[in-house]
């Protein structure tokens, strides 16, 4: 016993010497798991450095035969076992290199392969032992880091992923142990629950949809009086114009979130996000000036379809089978719906309220040009792929926006009172 940790030392020490100054600095090697029905999907990033050392080779790629030998150099490298005694088909996907950013280290290349896993019983896909020396045989100074990105019985999202696991050299042994890999059991309901969280999480962070909405509702409470807004129709007519629209925006983006999630229509994503950024100023324009009075209906659900794009992009990058992708597209719904009735909550009654007064086209024309500038620097910073200081100032101004809220609350009340208290004189 005591001798085969002397000469696990004394290996371990001789590649110390050897390859420290090599691997010094350079970031760990990560796998990321994606859980599917009925395989997993591991992506496996390596410093290109680092993949050279092991390999022997420069990594270039450029001819399928050399491609060919570095997928046999992982396959080589990695063995599936599990109780259930399944055979594990063990295949390699693609293998790119591409840039990555570490905060320590900097810019750095990195290599980039996709590993499928896939038993011949399912039921042992989650849980299994996976032995895996790729990189370490040659490099024992590296580790592999093992996270889950994706299980959707789980509820483990790219928001919420889990690390699981380490596979590194044994110091005292001179070993590489496999990685004991037990994803446990979800339930059809934690799905689902995962994904009414994503879809609240994605309004919550998706400041373009809501501006939009909002910025639509701004003059619903308004009749138009000589190709102009005037003055406020009442709250029965503001509360049923408010619903009007934000259910045809409901409608309009459920719509395209069901059709692009199941795969029945994509649109590149740039062109989308720039349709939504030109969804924005088309509104604020409107809020000044009425460009569609008493067809704002039409206009929500046309460009609801055009969000409801952005929205299926989302799952569309989950790879669910049709159950999972079903339930999926409706928790998804069921939490956009949820936190856009919260903002339009806490929102449209002092909305409604400010609307009554006489500075309120000075708030809603202001409104809807702020609303404006950031829509024309959006559309800029889309079409050209570079970010812009206007589109900076705006996202870091979302981090308040609890404060803008409360502002409007209070702006509201203040103006209320002393309306009143002018008409009691």
């Amino acid at each position: 016993m005591y001798k085969k940790k002397i000469i696990g030392l004394l290996l371990l020490l001789f590649f110390l010497g050897k390859e420290l100054a090599i691997a010094h600095g350079l970031p760990d090697s990560k796998a990321q798991l994606i859980v599917e029905k009925e395989q997993i999907l591991i992506k496996f990033s390596t410093p290109l450095e680092i993949v050279e050392t092991a390999y022997k080779k420069s990594v270039l790629l450029q001819s399928s035969s050399e491609l060919n030998n570095l997928k046999q150099y992982y396959l080589k490298h990695i063995l599936v076992t599990d109780s259930l005694r399944s055979s594990w088909n063990v295949s390699v996907g693609s293998v790119l290199i591409n840039e990555n950013q570490d905060p320590i280290v900097g810019k750095y290349k990195q290599v980039v392969a996709t590993i499928f896993l896939k038993p011949s019983n399912v039921n042992s896909l989650r849980n299994f032992d996976l032995s895996c020396d790729i990189i370490i045989h040659q490099i024992p100074t590296q580790s592999i880091l093992f996270s889950i990105e994706q299980d959707w019985q789980t509820g483990i999202s790219q928001d919420n992923s889990k690390q699981i696991g380490v596979i590194a050299v044994d110091p005292q042994m001179g070993i590489i142990p496999p990685l004991k890999i037990q994803l446990g059991h979800g339930t059809w309901f934690t799905g689902f629950k995962s994904m009414v969280k994503l879809g609240m999480q994605h309004i919550k962070e998706g400041t373009d949809h809501l501006l939009f909405l909002l910025v639509l509702l701004l003059p619903a409470t308004l009749v138009v009086n000589r190709k102009r807004w005037g003055s406020f129709g009442g709250v029965k007519y503001s509360i049923i114009g408010l619903l009007k629209i934000v259910t045809a925006f409901t409608i309009g983006h459920s719509v395209t979130l069901l059709i692009g999630a199941l795969g029945w229509l994509h649109l590149p994503s740039q062109f989308v996000e720039i349709l939504i950024a030109i969804s924005i100023l088309i509104s604020a324009i409107h809020a000044i000036y009425p460009l569609f009075p008493g067809k704002e209906v039409y206009i929500a659900s046309g460009f609801g379809l055009v969000h409801g794009l952005a929205f299926a992009s989302i799952l569309v990058n989950l790879n669910l089978d049709t159950s999972a992708m079903v339930l999926s597209i409706l928790g998804f719904n069921i939490g956009i719906e949820l936190m856009q009735l919260f903002v339009i909550g806490i929102t449209v009654p002092w909305i409604i309220l400010l609307s009554q007064s006489l500075i309120y086209s000075y708030f809603r024309n202001f409104s809807a040009i702020l609303a404006g500038i950031a829509a024309l620097a959006w559309i800029l910073e889309r079409s050209t792929g570079k970010p812009n200081w206007i589109s900076v100032f705006v996202l870091k101004m979302t981090q308040y926006a609890l404060y803008m809220i409360g502002l409007l609350v209070i702006t509201a009340l203040i103006v209320s009172t002393v309306e009143r208290i002018k008409i009691k004189k």
